[in-house]
């Protein structure tokens, strides 16, 4: 079975498309498969659609709650479009049909979360942008979408949601993994050795890049979207005292299942950091010891993630992914905080191009959905039980019924 996965992440630069061939567990003899019952997958395509400047303001503004509902009804079928357009992209690119294809896992645009925690409510919320029916339409395949509801229905954050997926695509014999993305928000996945029985652990680590990306545009007056091979944070010097203040937030005592995003650590923060230090936007003077504070603050709250939570369960090595994988001062930082472990970067050290890891994840979601699979892990979500994940939209013009039970 071929399915596709598209997602744009917190970073909001690109869509990111996969295809994967997915074997079902009777096909795949002995196969590699976690369990028994677990499919084996392989990646056949990967390709990305970076957004437009323009596009990507407008998803960044949508956080705000200063965003009317005529904005964001306008901007979820426009991402629609985007999204449609990247699966047709990554299939003229594989030379793949369309017909060939049994669903695309369309994750969305992520523009709100608020789990439970920070709501305070027994169940939080979260919004994803990306009308299902222009995927469709467009694609000409049926789409699995709203991937976190049911997880949230469950009591539980609605994330992380790679968990499941990333043990079957990158869990090893003999080794336990940490894979640590740095997109704008900071998670990490750690994996027991294949085989082993004990579930996956997989949380928010804090910032990841969000906060470089708001402090690098409003330094350069929009010119920059992010800090380039770490110019700006190379430029300066941390302010210890600050890190020690940004580090004092509730959510670093938060212990798994926890989550966040750029409600909390997104702009609102950088603006109020940058009036504070009487910094202005589009004049340099200044900013770069910021930046070098908060690219601080992203391996500082990965190093004490790593302390509390991924240390004790024991790891070999790291696998670094995501944007700041890029970033040589988060890189040669996250080496120097979570030294003696190796923290590897590259397609080499993953399996598979780390960019697609996301997409390749709700790909293999969607196949869950279509066999009645349940998708989360509660034990990573703190959902009150495993739930199938994701709701149903049809494409045009395909009779065909591929949900399996």
């Amino acid at each position: 079975m071929k399915v596709v996965g598209v997602i744009s992440g917190t970073s909001a630069d690109a869509v990111d498309a996969a295809l994967l061939e997915v074997l079902l567990p009777g096909d795949d003899p002995g196969g590699t498969g976690s369990s028994a019952r677990d499919p084996r997958a392989s990646l056949v395509a990967y390709r990305e659609l970076p957004f437009p400047q323009a596009t990507r303001d407008r998803i960044l503004g949508a956080s705000s709650s200063t965003v009317g509902t005529r904005e964001l009804a306008a901007l979820r079928r426009e991402l629609g479009e985007w999204f449609g357009t990247a699966v047709r992209e990554l299939l003229g690119h594989a030379g793949v049909d369309p017909h060939e294809v049994a669903a695309v896992g369309s994750h969305g645009q992520t523009v709100w979360h608020e789990p439970p925690a920070a709501s305070g409510a027994e169940a939080g919320t979260s919004l994803q942008l990306g009308d299902p029916s222009v995927v469709a339409a467009m694609s000409g395949i049926p789409v699995v979408s709203d991937f976190r509801s049911a997880d949230l229905a469950a009591g539980g954050e609605g994330a992380p949601l790679v968990p499941w997926p990333d043990q079957i695509l990158f869990a090893r014999e003999g080794q336990a993994l940490a894979i640590q993305n740095l997109g704008g928000i900071g998670n990490v996945t750690w994996l027991p050795p294949r085989g082993d029985p004990r579930d996956p652990v997989a949380f928010d680590t804090g910032p990841g890049n969000s906060l470089l990306d708001v402090a690098a545009s409003m330094a350069t007056g929009g010119r920059a979207g992010f800090d380039r091979d770490g110019a700006l944070a190379r430029s300066g010097r941390p302010d210890e005292g600050l890190l020690a203040r940004l580090m004092e937030h509730r959510f670093f005592r938060l212990p798994p299942p926890r989550s966040t995003g750029r409600e909390v650590f997104g702009a609102a923060l950088v603006e109020s950091l940058a009036r504070e230090r009487g910094l202005e936007p589009g004049r340099p003077e200044g900013w770069g010891d910021l930046v070098a504070t908060l690219a601080a603050f992203t391996v500082e709250s990965v190093r004490v993630a790593y302390r509390e939570w991924i240390v004790p369960l024991g790891a070999d090595r790291v696998v670094l992914t995501g944007g700041g994988a890029r970033n040589p001062v988060l890189a040669e930082g996250l080496r120097s905080a979570l030294a003696p472990l190796p923290v590897e970067t590259g397609a080499a050290a993953l399996g598979m191009d780390p960019d697609a890891r996301e997409a390749a994840a709700f790909a293999l979601l969607a196949w869950a959905f279509l066999h009645g699979r349940p998708g989360n892990v509660p034990a990573c979500t703190g959902a009150s039980g495993p739930r199938v994940l994701g709701s149903w939209t049809p494409a045009p013009g395909r009779r065909e019924w591929w949900i399996q039970r």
